[in-house]
């Protein structure tokens, strides 16, 4: 019985999926952070896609 405990308790087979799915969820808390923010990445795709829309639609090429 001594033997199946120390063995148990030795076991870390299921600490690297509990740690790479800790990864998972700060990779995605980053993510939502950097993508949701209109100053950072979010805001700047919508000014290029608005300069492509306009330029698509008007022929005009300056900002």
């Amino acid at each position: 019985m001594n033997a199946r405990i120390t063995r148990f308790l030795r076991d870390e087979e299921g600490a690297t999926a509990i740690e790479y799915g800790i990864i998972a969820g700060l990779m995605a808390v980053i993510l939502l952070a950097v993508f949701n923010s209109d100053a950072g990445v979010r805001g700047t795709l919508i000014e290029i896609f608005d300069h492509v829309k306009t330029v698509a639609t008007t022929g005009a090429t300056t900002p």
